[in-house]
This record gives C-alpha cells, structure tokens and sequence, in this order.
C-alpha cells in the first residue's frame, strides 16, 4: 500500500498512533456549510492512500487489494519494492478545516490500468492535489495533464521520500509547471503536513475564485463604433 512506501523515510513524522487517529479527532461541526470535493493524484505508490489516512478525521474508507503475481509485467514496481497492496477504486476521507469548511477527499488509484476511473473521479471536484515523488516525476505527468483537460485547479505537493533534494526550480522545469500553481513540500504520513497542504490548495482556489469575480466585476467599455 502507499503507506508501506512511504514508510522509506525515518527521519518523517510517523502516523498517528490508534489513540490519537481518526476515531480521536473531533466529530464534524454541524454548522458546516461549505463542503469541498478534493482529488489527490499521482503516480503509482507516491503516498496518496497514506495522505487521505493521515489527514482523515473520519476512518478512511479505502478500496485496497493485495497485490498478486497477476499484476507482474503490468504494474512497474521497481520503485516501489515493498507495496503489498493497491488502490483498485478510491479512497474517501474528510477534515474539517475550520466550523464552516469541509473537505471531502478522494484518493485516486495510481496504476495506468485503472486511470479511466479518473475522469469520474474529477466530476464536480473543485480542486486536486497532484502528490509527485522526485525520484520520479515522470510518473506526474498524466495526472497534470488530465487535471488541465478538464479545467481543475491544482497544486502539487512534493512527498519526501528522502534522498537527493531537487530544487522547486528543478522541480517546475521539470513538470513544466507554471509559477501560478503552487508547489509545496510535505510528508504524506504527517496529519500536520497533510493538512498544511489542504490549506494551501484551498487558498489557492480562494484566490482564483476572487481574481475571477474581480475580472467579471470591472466594467466593460464597449468599443465605439465608427461613424
């Protein structure tokens, strides 16, 4: 599973323990008024099962599998010795940010055979997070691309993973990124890190929002036409 994956770095923030996890966080706040419909993408065993458990205040519905010789010479897994199990549909999870503001995240499965689920997936989605292992950004791509098919705002969150660090130059150049998309860092197993990357993706759609309301609000001068 992602978790096993993302499990390679020691020194990261490990899960919280049973006491502390979802069954512990605080219930939803029924003054709730804003609910978010979140995407996390990206590669196969970037962490993306690992963030909606970290991050859920609710127990995580997950739709994971063990993996069997049946998926050998179909799914790569030379860089990610160790999974055991995979996401066939999605994972569900949801976090209450503030009394007014929830989130309902959707995990989606990282292989390329199950990549026509996406297209549901990112149906009535306000936002994504398109979660990349610098090891292997290749593996980023198609999520980047199918998110601005389809017009989704995003962000990309960095997983560390540890080894060679990449510069968030590097980093943009590489995905060919834009300097508009946020691009942050984060451990997939840390709730604090998780969220943090909530927040910032909500920010960024808040901006959007507001820059968009800003242009449909200036005035429009039509041209004069000539005599």
């Amino acid at each position: 599973m992602d978790s096993a994956i993302s499990e390679a770095n020691p020194q990261a923030t490990p899960v919280p323990s049973p006491g502390s996890g979802p069954a512990s966080r605080p219930p939803l706040n029924s003054a709730a008024a804003n609910g978010l419909k979140i995407v996390i993408v990206g590669g196969f065993g970037v962490g993306k099962t690992t963030m909606v458990r970290s991050v859920s205040d609710i127990r995580p519905l997950n739709t994971e599998e063990t993996m069997t010789r049946a998926g050998e010479g179909v799914d790569d897994l030379s860089a990610v010795r160790g999974k055991t199990t995979t996401t066939i549909a999605f994972d569900f999870g949801r976090i209450g940010l503030n009394d007014e503001t929830v989130l309902y995240l959707f995990g989606a499965p990282g292989q390329e055979r199950f990549w026509f689920l996406w297209d549901r997936l990112f149906s009535g989605t306000l936002g994504a997070v398109v979660l990349v292992d610098t090891r292997r950004l290749e593996d980023s791509w198609y999520a980047i691309d199918r998110l601005e098919a389809h017009g989704t705002p995003f962000i990309v969150a960095r997983n560390d993973f540890g080894g060679p660090r990449h510069t968030a130059a590097q980093v943009r150049e590489a995905l060919d990124l834009p300097d508009s998309i946020p691009l942050v860092d984060c451990d997939a197993r840390s709730r604090e890190s998780s969220r943090d990357v909530l927040i910032a993706l909500v920010h960024h759609l808040y901006a959007l929002s507001a820059r968009a309301q800003q242009q449909h609000a200036q005035p429009h001068h039509p041209r004069e036409t000539p005599s």
